[in-house]
């Protein structure tokens, strides 16, 4: 399960999704614009991300809500940041 998460989080698309939503949940309405992306290509990410537990999804009406499952997983992309921080000296 943690191979199948970190490849989840292995692809700078989903990173990118992800870091829309560190500030809570989002319509798929606003990823797609927010990446330049098409909204198929864009569902098909947050879908691996949520057989992946990384996120969740709900119908707002005709909208998709987006959002964080456990906000943990910014400790592990926020871990890493600061890795590559001390391998730049």
């Amino acid at each position: 399960m943690k191979a199948e998460v970190l490849k989840t989080l292995a692809q700078p698309t989903r990173l990118k999704i992800l870091e829309l939503l560190r500030n809570g949940e989002k319509c798929i309405c606003e990823i797609v614009p927010a990446l330049n992306g098409e909204q198929s290509n864009i569902s098909r990410h947050i879908s691996l991300m949520q057989k992946s537990h990384l996120v969740t999804t709900r119908k707002d009406g005709v909208k998709v809500m987006v959002k964080i499952k456990d906000p943990k997983v910014f400790e592990i992309l926020d871990s890493i940041g600061l890795l590559l921080k001390k391998t730049d000296h």
